[in-house]
C-alpha cells in the first residue's frame, strides 16, 4: 500500500483538502439565502438545479464506494498498481453528501418560492431520465462479474457528464436575459475557490508520489475542478464585465409623486418667503 515520502506535502494535501471541503460547502449558502430573503427563485436556472442534484448523487456514489469499499479499493489497485493511494479523500466525501443535501434543499426552494414563468425543460428532464436509466442499466451489467469498480466509474462518468452539462443553462439564461441578476456570485466565488484548491490537492499528491495517475484514476475530480473553474470565470466575466449591475437610478411613480408634492410646497414656502422680504423691505 502506498504511503506518502514527504510529512510536508501530506499536511499541505490535507490542509488543501479542507479548504476546498469548506469553499465548496459554502458556496451553496450564498444562493439559499439570497433565495429565502426575496422567497423567490427567479433569476436561478432550474436545469442548473436539477443536473447538478443528478451529478453530486453519482458523484456520492462513486466517492464513497471508493473510500468505504475495500474491494472496490482493491480493484482499483488491480487496474493501476497495488502501489497507488486511493485518489479520494474523506473531504471529498463530506463534500459529497453536503452538496447532495444543499441541493436537494435549493430544489425545494424551487417547490415552494415564487418562480415567475420559470419551468424545468423538456430538455433537462429527459437527459436526467437517460442517466439514470443508464446508470440502472450498468448495475445489471455489472452484476455478474462483480465489476465493481467498473460500475463506480459508469458513475463518474455520470458525474463528468453531468459537471460538462449543467452550467450551461444558467450561462445561457444570464445570456439571454443579459443579466446575472437572482444568481448569486457568493456561490460562483466560493465554487471557484473550492475548484482550485481541489486541482492543487491533486497536484500536491503526485508530486509527492512522482506519478499522475490519480489525475486520469479520478479523472471525475480533474474534470471536475477544470469545468467549475472555466464556468466559474464565465459568471465572473458575465457578472462583473458584460452585465454589470446598474445603480437604480429609475423613480418609481410613488416616490416621483411625492417628489413633485415637496417641489410643489418648496415653491410655494419660497414664494411666500419672498413676498415677506419685499413687505418688509
Amino acid at each position: 500500500m502506498a504511503s506518502w515520502n514527504s510529512v510536508e506535502l501530506e499536511v499541505l494535501f490535507y490542509v488543501l483538502g479542507w479548504i476546498s471541503f469548506c469553499s465548496w460547502a459554502i458556496c451553496f449558502y450564498p444562493q439559499l439565502i439570497l433565495n429565502f430573503r426575496r422567497k423567490s427563485v427567479q433569476g436561478l436556472n432550474f436545469d442548473f438545479v436539477v443536473l447538478n442534484l443528478t451529478k453530486h448523487t453519482s458523484y456520492l456514489i462513486y466517492n464513497a464506494s471508493l473510500f468505504f469499499s475495500s474491494t472496490v479499493q482493491r480493484q482499483y489497485r488491480q487496474k493501476y498498481g497495488f502501489n497507488q493511494m486511493i485518489p479520494v479523500a474523506v473531504n471529498d466525501v463530506a463534500f459529497s453528501v453536503h452538496a447532495v443535501l444543499m441541493t436537494a434543499l435549493t430544489l425545494f426552494q424551487i417547490a415552494i418560492y415564487d418562480r415567475g414563468n420559470q419551468k424545468f425543460s423538456k430538455i433537462a428532464i429527459t437527459i436526467v431520465s437517460v442517466a439514470w436509466l443508464s446508470a440502472g442499466a450498468c448495475v445489471f451489467v455489472a452484476l455478474p462479474t462483480h465489476s465493481w469498480y467498473w460500475l463506480v466509474s459508469c458513475f463518474n462518468t455520470l458525474q463528468i457528464v453531468m459537471t460538462t452539462i449543467k452550467y450551461m443553462p444558467q450561462a445561457v439564461f444570464n445570456f439571454q436575459r443579459k443579466s446575472t441578476s437572482g444568481f448569486s456570485m457568493g456561490y460562483v466565488s466560493f465554487d471557484f475557490l473550492g475548484s482550485a484548491t481541489s486541482f492543487c490537492q491533486m497536484m500536491v499528491q503526485s508530486i509527492d508520489q512522482r506519478s499522475w495517475v490519480n489525475f486520469y484514476g479520478n479523472i471525475g475530480k480533474t474534470l471536475l475542478s477544470l469545468v467549475s473553474i472555466f464556468f466559474d470565470i464565465l459568471f465572473m466575466v458575465q457578472h462583473f464585465v458584460l452585465y454589470p449591475s446598474k445603480k437604480k437610478t429609475d423613480v418609481s411613480p410613488s416616490d416621483d409623486a411625492c417628489g413633485l408634492r415637496r417641489n410643489q410646497t418648496y415653491r410655494a414656502v419660497s414664494s411666500q418667503a419672498c413676498r415677506l422680504i419685499l413687505v418688509i423691505s
